[in-house]
């Protein structure tokens, strides 16, 4: 499934940012390595005027044991997810949010979707479905423009 709003753009430019696209969704899923959890691995980037300007990737919150499934392997609810992660860690530093892209190798869930619009991140680009798309969906609700890239074509 792909959504993608993003209105047309000149033809270099919309190259020119496809390429920065693909780059910095190939750093998040290299950033999705950090995390600890078995069942899926997930990276994000927050990326403004071409700068990073926060990361992050799945796991417990800190202090926690670097332990993110339970014995029966189901994810433990405390567990943040990398999305999540960006956004705390860019709120604590004295950089904004505020028109940037953020860049995640899964779909946002609709829990994170609402820590994005609330962000001020104006643009979503993600490389593998989320079990539910009800977070996409919120996200064109409220304007965000969401681009989905093949992760074949990172």
């Amino acid at each position: 499934m792909s959504y993608s709003t993003t209105p047309p753009l000149h033809h270099s430019t919309d190259a020119k940012q496809l390429q920065f696209d693909k780059r910095y969704l190939k750093m998040a899923r290299v950033w999705a390595e950090n995390s600890y959890c078995r069942r899926r691995q997930v990276g994000a980037l927050i990326v403004k005027g071409r700068m990073i300007i926060s990361d992050g990737y799945n796991g417990t919150p800190a202090g926690f044991e670097n332990q993110c499934e339970d014995e029966a392997g189901q994810t433990k609810p405390y567990v943040l997810h990398a999305e999540a992660n960006a956004i705390t860690k860019v709120a604590k530093s004295n950089n904004s949010s505020e028109g940037a892209t953020l860049y995640v190798t899964a779909a946002p869930c609709l829990e994170c979707a609402k820590l994005i619009i609330q962000s001020g991140i104006r643009r979503v680009v993600y490389c593998s479905e989320y079990r539910h798309a009800d977070g996409l969906a919120l996200l064109q609700r409220a304007g965000i423009t969401v681009l989905y890239i093949d992760p074949d074509d990172i």
